[in-house]
């Protein structure tokens, strides 16, 4: 039985069915049943709630795997996750972590994930950890200034990095999970090419059919507004502020051959991403 946290979230959606078309036994951890009323009707619910560790026991009982995704920054949830997957007997733990432990230094997004990592390791229990790179999702919070005006916010200028398909993330957690031989392994997970923003902005513009300009950002909270447009809380907002500044400078861009060794297959294109997603860039809720 594999158990899935996080399986109403974008990773996790893709990954339980990727695993159910796998014929596997799953089971997904929600804290409302109603939340996964879209995912495949054979895979077990339990409820329960990783910030309340009495809820774990029964829902990690007889699960043999565990992937494990915790949102945030916080580390009380791995913590409690780690700790019930220990006690339930649990013999493989994939934890979701992110390429941010990499730096050197490490900035402080990637010293919450390490915390994580730690918390897991410390419990006993084997794990491979995912560290996946920025998300092709992510632009989906340029939704705001595209509606407002037609234009993004830039808050790395020259930098590139290799952004990621969430659903190449769910392929790799997919196999990692149902393979064995990956028990101690960290895999860096990035996609096959090097854009900057507005590389991205372009090859979005062509999908939408929709000319979009580009703009960088002029303060530190403009910055923030690029990531999280309602604002975010302090800590988060320092970090991603300095991260920013840590993607500006990496104009070579960081990439690895990972998914494509773990799954057989080249990444996702962020142009295959657009074409999937153009519709949420049309549709304006106030038109």
């Amino acid at each position: 039985m594999l158990l899935v946290t996080g399986a109403t979230g974008n990773i996790g959606r893709d990954l339980v069915r990727e695993l159910d078309a796998k014929g596997a036994d799953v089971r997904i951890l929600v804290r409302d049943p109603a939340r996964a009323a879209g995912l495949p009707t054979r895979a077990e619910r339990a409820v329960g709630d990783l910030d309340d560790p009495a809820t774990l026991p029964a829902a990690f009982k007889g699960a043999d795997r565990l992937f494990l995704l915790t949102p945030g920054i916080g580390t009380a949830q791995a913590a409690n996750a780690a700790a019930a997957a220990r006690d339930a007997g649990i013999r493989h733990i994939v934890l979701l972590s992110s390429t941010n432990v990499l730096g050197d230094p490490m900035p402080a997004m990637g010293r919450w994930h390490h915390e994580r990592e730690e918390a897991v390791r410390a419990s006993g229990v084997p794990v491979t950890i995912l560290r996946p790179g920025g998300f092709m999702l992510n632009a989906l919070e340029w939704l705001p200034t595209i509606r407002e005006g037609g234009y993004v916010l830039d808050p790395v200028g020259p930098g590139r990095f290799a952004p990621i398909d969430t659903a190449d993330i769910a392929a790799v957690a997919a196999a990692v999970l149902t393979e064995d031989g990956h028990e101690g392994e960290a895999y860096a997970l990035t996609g096959d090419e090097l854009l900057t923003v507005a590389d991205q902005v372009a090859v979005l513009s062509r999908a939408i059919g929709r000319d979009l300009s580009v703009r960088e950002v002029r303060t530190p909270e403009e910055a923030v507004r690029a990531r999280f447009p309602a604002g975010a809380p302090p800590a988060l907002a320092e970090a991603l502020v300095e991260g920013f500044a840590l993607m500006r400078a990496d104009t070579a861009g960081f990439r690895t051959d990972t998914v494509q060794r773990l799954i057989g297959r080249a990444p996702r294109t962020f142009a295959d991403w657009c074409a999937r997603n153009a519709a949420a860039f049309q549709d304006d809720p106030g038109a």
